[in-house]
């Protein structure tokens, strides 16, 4: 019985109803089909609806799911431009070599995959035939984010192109003798072929959106038309699991990137099985892309599947696709007839009926072969659709087999992504099944040839013609011929020479100030693309508000709370800053964007990106990796840099590490500089090699990671000594010594060396001072720019010894004839300075900042991790010490003084 006190639902309902008795009539209707014709007659009503209502613009909550069927009807689908007996020709050609490259690789056992591209094949090859614009018309063309592990799929083409040879298809994942094809796609290993790596497996799918963001937004600020280039991101549905790949999928929708369009292969498996097995991956991607605002495509059954869907008058088909498990379907792709009927067709009455009507060879065409995925009349349709769509980007939800065409041996077996080979007479049922003119005599000692119809083959005239149609090859990455941009004006540079005077800066302020300088140049500031996650204000730089504006597709639709104050927060529509809000991945995703529209769209843009250095490399390292795969170029700024410098924010703030990982990176030039004409220097020679004229010899394709410190310090005057901007670029140069720095230490006092990078500098120097006062020990401070850079250029110098070239690294060169040890200290851990320890021929000790960091001041986190000017002191008398340079009780005595 119903309880006369409860609040009834109409109760909560906050709406006013104008006309209760209308909404009751509603109601009743409702009711009355759900207790006539059941509740599933109920449901299909209320969808239609919403979906009518939804098309009208009626402002409702959107349909976040829909039947498990096509979203384009056969009806509906237009007719294939082209000749498509040709297109399956060709595409037949690119299963059968992409399954060969990678079985007659697997004799070296560099691995490979098969499965991915066999699903995939048509979604590529519809689209190579028919939408990818290729550079030759604007210079930018479409940008494909090509699926990792389709690779040998794309290879086949470029092969029956003429783009690739069978010698290079044979040195597939066998690079280092110069003419073999990487396993994936990687533009620093192929830079004529490949423009975008999608291995990590998220990146791609994350990196898609900010390109296609990152293309409105050249435009918006008159920097090119990009109207003309559509995104086209290919991924697998066991990919959309990894958190990045969902991560913008509001940005895209928020900013109506419908020049944007996701293929997602939905064959239903993952590396080690389905992907959803007890649910349905499909329905769970439609509501999530829906729900953040994306137009959806469902493309999942193929032609044979229309004679079952027409019998399907009761809907009970469809609702028997919505039931069953993804898992399931997997398994009538490898079960006979007899098992489908029972399983699928048994549980329901209109089914059995239905059944009854079908051969055996009709149920397995469809449980077996037909996916929408695997059909150019479907896929055509599903992309011409997307491209037409306008107002937000579009995701295809293509349903396939994995596997497909490679035999029962393959299609949908859990195992088949490690599957790196397929048996002669797999291959030869292959080619039966493909219909392709490879004779048995072809089989040379049990090695599977690989095929082409001729150089001049219609299959192959066809294919360049297509693509000539649509502007050149694809994929493409063609750094087009671009002057080298101006160098700014020396001034920006050398107002840091001079020092503060009485002023305290933190380089973090020296660098924002730098920056508004140069966005100022006529002739390049406008190529300056500053990216923040969030953080403008931490960092100083919102007095670049006003002057650049804050990028936004929509301009500015409201009148800021701050509008006026001198440094109001401004949007507009040609903004140049790109602040992401709170997302070192987005941020990131901008800064590869930006880095490599050099070569994306032949437009060379200067990006710096500054963030907390802690939430940087340690959060994002993947996508620094992406990004020197890539080639890009830029500035990467790590504010607030420092285990100790950071006050009060405790360990996942305290940054002790981020250059030993920016270390790892072969195409990152890490610097921490102690000086603010220290940044102005790295800054110059940083525009200078990636922007301007080259050496000979010199890569281009680096970008340069600094580190920057939020604490005020006294910033002193370049030394005017020989040496300095070298030793600054180079990593290590003599900052002042004893006497130079105006102390007066004993005749023949004990001498040391101390070298400090970034903030440590200030501790070292204070050390020097009571070295000399205190323990009439003389020392010379070394300013020590980059540890990575002296051991980069000391690895060379030992590959130079290799070859029988005598070279000296410059750190050995810097440090020769300085008397006495040698001890290192920075804010981070000691493993950043001793990354130099084997080329010091001085006796080597250092200091560092290891282990978590803390909340507490300043001074008492740098006297808990020993990095202190008094704990410098203290380590280079037991240094002297051991030397026997100073009596070992002055170790003792200056622990006691000090407090240790």
């Amino acid at each position: 019985m119903t309880d006369p006190n409860a609040i009834q639902p109409s109760e909560l309902d906050q709406l006013p109803d104008r006309d209760p008795e209308e909404t009751a009539e509603w109601q009743a209707s409702l009711d009355a089909v759900t207790k006539a014709a059941g509740p599933h007659r109920a449901a299909y009503l209320m969808r239609r609806t919403l979906e009518r209502a939804e098309g009208a613009g009626i402002a409702l909550p959107k349909l976040l799911e829909t039947d498990y069927v096509n979203s384009i009807p056969t009806s509906a689908e237009p007719a294939v431009p082209g000749d498509e007996a040709m297109e399956q020709r060709i595409t037949a050609w690119n299963r059968w070599n992409a399954a060969a490259m990678v079985t007659r690789g697997s004799k070296y056992g560099v691995g490979g995959h098969i499965a991915t591209f066999a699903s995939a094949a048509w979604l590529y090859e519809t689209g190579f035939n028919h939408f990818f614009k290729g550079k030759e018309t604007d210079g930018s063309g479409d940008q494909l984010y090509i699926q990792g592990h389709a690779s040998p799929g794309i290879y086949a083409r470029a092969f029956l192109d003429g783009r690739l040879n069978e010698e290079q298809l044979d040195n597939f994942r066998r690079e280092s003798g110069g003419n073999g094809l990487p396993s994936y796609p990687h533009p620093r290993r192929l830079p004529w072929l490949w423009e975008f790596p999608t291995v990590s497996m998220g990146l791609g799918p994350l990196s898609a959106i900010y390109q296609a963001r990152f293309n409105r937004y050249l435009a918006n600020r008159g920097i090119k038309d990009t109207a003309g280039s559509h995104v086209w991101a290919f991924l697998g549905d066991g990919e959309m699991d990894e958190p990045e790949s969902t991560a913008a999928l509001a940005l895209a929708a928020r900013e109506e990137l419908d020049n944007l369009t996701f293929v997602i292969n939905c064959n239903l498996q993952r590396l080690d099985g389905p992907v959803r097995a007890n649910f349905k991956i499909v329905q769970e991607l439609e509501a999530q892309f829906r729900g953040a605002g994306w137009n959806v495509i469902k493309t999942l059954w193929g032609t044979a599947w229309d004679e079952l869907f027409q019998l399907d008058t009761t809907g009970a088909l469809v609702r028997r696709l919505r039931q069953v498990p993804d898992a399931q379907i997997q398994t009538y792709q490898t079960r006979d007839a007899a098992y489908i009927r029972q399983d699928f067709f048994g549980g329901d009455p209109a089914l059995v009926e239905m059944a009854k009507l079908l051969s055996d060879d009709k149920i397995l065409e469809c449980f077996h072969l037909s996916r929408g995925g695997h059909e150019a009349r479907k896929v055509f349709a599903a992309y011409k659709a997307a491209v037409e769509h306008k107002g937000a980007p579009t995701v295809i939800l293509a349903q396939t087999v994995k596997g497909h065409t490679l035999g029962e041996g393959f299609a949908s077996k859990n195992a088949n992504h490690q599957m790196k080979k397929l048996s002669v007479d797999e291959f030869k049922n292959m080619r039966d099944l493909l219909e392709l003119p490879i004779k048995d005599s072809d089989f040379v000692d049990g090695v599977v040839p690989y095929g082409h119809p001729g150089a001049d083959s219609p299959e192959v005239r066809y294919l360049q013609e297509r693509r000539a149609a649509l502007g050149g090859p694809a994929p493409a990455r063609r750094v087009h011929p671009v002057a080298p941009l101006p160098a700014p004006a020396e001034k920006a540079f050398a107002s840091f020479d001079k020092g503060s005077g009485a002023q305290n800066v933190a380089t973090t302020m020296a660098f924002v100030r730098l920056v508004k300088d140069l966005v100022r140049d006529k002739e390049t500031g406008k190529r300056w693309v500053p990216i923040v996650p969030d953080e403008a204000r931490t960092f100083g730089m919102e007095s670049l508000f006003p002057s650049l504006g804050i990028y936004s597709p929509k301009g500015q639709t409201y009148e800021p709370v701050d509008r006026d104050q001198l440094m109001y927060y401004k949007e507009a529509k040609n903004g140049q800053i790109l602040n992401e809000g709170i997302t070192e991945a987005g941020s990131m995703a901008d800064f590869i964007a930006a880095s490599t529209s050099y070569a994306t769209h032949g437009e060379t843009m200067i990006p710096f990106y500054i963030f907390y250095s802690m939430f940087g490399w340690q959060r994002t390292a993947d996508q620094m990796w992406q990004l020197g795969d890539q080639l890009g170029r830029g500035f990467l700024v790590g504010a607030t840099a420092g285990r100790t410098t950071l006050t009060g924010e405790g360990l996942q703030h305290a940054d002790g590490h981020s250059p030993v990982i920016a270390a790892t990176n072969p195409a990152a030039l890490s610097y921490d500089p102690a000086f603010a004409y220290e940044v102005a220097a790295i800054v110059k020679e940083g525009l200078r090699r990636m922007y301007g004229e080259a050496a000979p010899g010199e890569d281009q394709d680096v970008f340069y990671y600094l580190t920057v410190y939020n604490e005020p310090m006294p910033q002193p005057a370049k030394p005017s000594v020989p040496g300095v901007d070298e030793g600054i670029v180079k990593g290590l140069y003599r900052f002042n010594t004893a006497e130079s720095a105006g102390i007066t230490p004993p005749a023949n006092a004990p001498r040391i060396q101390l070298l400090g990078s970034g903030t440590a500098i200030h501790w070292a120097l204070k050390a020097q001072r009571l070295l000399a006062e205190e323990w009439g020990v003389a020392a010379d401070v070394w300013s020590a720019t980059s540890w990575s850079e002296l051991r980069r250029d000391a690895l060379e110098a030992d590959e130079a010894l290799l070859r029988g070239e005598e070279r000296v690294p410059f750190v050995r060169q810097a440090l020769q004839g300085a008397e006495g040890p040698v001890l290192a200290v920075s804010d981070y851990m000691r493993q950043v300075p001793d990354q130099i320890a084997q080329w010091v021929e001085q006796d080597w000790s250092s200091l560092g900042a290891d282990g978590f960091g803390l909340s507490d001041t300043r001074e008492a986190a740098r006297r808990h991790f020993g990095v202190d000017a008094e704990s410098i002191v203290v380590a280079a008398l037991a240094q002297l010490a051991k030397r026997g340079e100073v009596q070992a009780t002055a170790v003792k005595e200056a622990r006691a003084k000090y407090g240790l």
